[in-house]
């Protein structure tokens, strides 16, 4: 008999968290940061009208906060773009290694702040970090290669673009030919400025989508930027890009950035496409200072 009166309150608990969870007013999230690469929610629950005590009014609020913030949590996680063709849901569906992961990641999401509310509801905040060696989506989702690809040389038949940077004005050409790690084919001597310590691709005004894993093109569709050029531990440290709207924020290119304007965006606009004359000028600088290897890229939209 007590083993049935357990159940039953176990059942009419759980009724009133869901109940609680329902009433709960939902944080109007617009998805990941992708500046800062993290995913934010903000739970709220109301405690069942049942509570027997301020106490357990406050408990019970409390966890239905949890509960609408994981549900959050899960939706938010589930619409991410690894790339312009696979949302994390089409993954997990796919493979239940990665819907293990991304399950146990949700569940572990880190509780920032909480607080109790004046009418009686209870917030709670949660954040997962999108990159980072653990406990990030990037750790759950993306698969580490062994095998990295060179970057490609540039198209010999188009001239590299003059080089701009932060400030707009033409950069003029060295004979700088330094070599600092990069799998790029080495600076050609007298063409590559040297320096530049990122890459800012102005892609305002052409509706590019955020992708944890983007690729540049050029307008020929050569891919001269892509998972496969890096080594996926720094990917899934750092991501391969950050997305701002304002240029000020582009700080993950550093205080020298080569600047380049895409032209279009491709692949469900998950891709932004550079010029061949810009592309080989990319492919120039990163030549001399590897920034391409440090994922130092910025998406400007």
């Amino acid at each position: 008999m007590k083993v049935r009166i357990t159940k039953m309150l176990s059942v009419l608990m759980m009724a009133a968290l869901m109940v609680a969870a329902s009433a709960a007013s939902v944080f109007a999230s617009e998805g990941p940061d992708w500046s800062s690469g993290t995913i934010t929610v903000e739970g709220t629950g109301v405690a069942p009208t049942s509570a027997m005590s301020g106490i357990q009014a406050r408990m019970l609020a409390r966890r239905a906060a949890v509960v609408d913030a994981y549900r959050q949590m899960a939706e938010i996680i589930k619409g991410v773009n690894v790339d312009s063709d696979t949302t994390v849901e089409n993954m997990m569906v796919t493979s239940d290694v990665t819907k293990t992961h991304v399950s146990a990641l949700i569940r572990g999401a880190k509780i920032v702040s909480e607080k109790a509310l004046d009418d009686g509801g209870y917030m709670v905040t949660m954040e997962i970090p999108m990159y980072g060696a653990s406990n990030s989506l990037a750790s759950a989702v993306l698969t580490p290669s062994t095998v990295k690809e060179s970057f490609p040389e540039p198209q010999a038949s188009v001239a590299p673009s003059q080089p701009v940077g932060l400030s707009g004005t033409t950069m003029l050409p060295s004979t700088t030919e330094g070599k600092l790690g990069s799998s790029a084919a080495a600076a050609p001597a007298g063409k590559a400025v040297g320096g530049f310590t990122g890459l800012i691709v102005d892609c305002r005004g052409l509706g590019l989508k955020p992708v944890m894993s983007p690729v540049i093109r050029n307008d020929n569709g050569q891919p001269i930027y892509g998972y496969k050029n890096l080594d996926s531990q720094t990917v899934i440290a750092n991501g391969m890009a950050s997305y701002v709207s304002d240029i000020s924020r582009a700080t993950r290119a550093g205080s020298n950035p080569l600047v380049v304007k895409a032209v279009s965006v491709t692949n469900h606009s998950g891709d932004p496409v550079i010029s061949v004359a810009d592309a080989n000028r990319v492919l120039i600088e990163n030549g001399a200072t590897g920034f391409l290897d440090r994922t130092n890229v910025v998406f400007l939209r």
